[in-house]
């Protein structure tokens, strides 16, 4: 299950029907969860921690240190979850010390060709991230999210369940549940009822949305007031708490 040319140092903990390619490079410090797959070619570093059943394809980096000046080989650490498929070229680094030393990845995500994860990013479940989408550090990305080929998030930006962003979104705010955002910076364009019909959200929680959605982005009122309304006005399905919840608790300000 390891082949022959494969570099695995002592200390590294693999699981069951793990199986390394060629040339791959697995260091002292990293655990590999039963069944994980590692293609040839593969660097993977650092205090890391993989899960089961992911699929890891050839030329990926995983666990580097960060891209940041201020890191100095403080021992922190990447934690990724199950049966994510992490394709050709991808990076995911440890974190910082500043932003809490963790950088985690959630399970049953798709992480296509030359997708970048920085440091101290925390990231949920079934988030999609087609080629060449970037994070910067300290991002948040919830479940369900779709970020298109080429965008790129700011750092310290939050993206919420359920967002779908299309390709070359430049993301400098946050972006709500349920939105759709496009453009350089990106703007919130709508709601993303097409993927939450698909995920099998209720006709009366879609339309309580609608109606929360129009307050806060095309009413014209003030973003307190909008979000007072809603919860004088609309009956409070989980999914409006949350919309109304991220919002009020944005420091970055939401893409408008």
């Amino acid at each position: 299950m390891i082949h022959a040319t494969a570099i695995i140092e002592p200390g590294a903990i693999l699981g069951d029907n793990v199986r390394i390619g060629a040339y791959s490079i697995i260091r002292q410090h990293v655990t590999i969860g039963a069944g994980t797959v590692v293609g040839p070619h593969v660097v993977i570093e650092g205090r890391t921690t993989i899960g089961c059943d992911n699929e890891i394809f050839q030329f990926a980096s995983i666990g580097a240190i960060p891209q940041d000046l201020k890191f100095h080989g403080e021992e922190t650490t990447l934690t990724i979850g199950d049966r994510n498929k992490i394709r050709e070229f991808t990076t995911m680094h440890l974190a910082t010390e500043d932003g809490g030393g963790k950088t985690i990845i959630g399970s049953d995500n798709l992480f296509m060709a030359y997708t970048h994860v920085a440091h101290d990013c925390l990231m949920g479940n079934h988030i999609i991230m087609a080629n060449n989408a970037t994070l910067a550090g300290h991002v948040e990305v919830g479940d369900y999210a779709i970020l298109g080929g080429m965008s790129a998030v700011h750092q310290f930006t939050r993206i919420g369940c359920h967002v779908m962003a299309s390709g070359g979104s430049m993301i400098a705010q946050d972006l709500p549940p349920f939105v759709i955002a496009q453009g350089d910076r990106a703007k919130t364009v709508g709601l993303n009822l097409i993927g939450l019909r698909r995920r099998g959200f209720s006709s009366a929680a879609l339309s309580a949305l609608k109606k929360s959605y129009k307050l806060v982005f095309r009413s014209g009122l003030r973003q307190e007031e909008a979000l007072q309304q809603i919860a004088d006005t609309i009956e409070q399905f989980p999914e409006v708490v949350l919309f109304s919840d991220f919002i009020r608790s944005s420091e970055r300000g939401v893409a408008r």
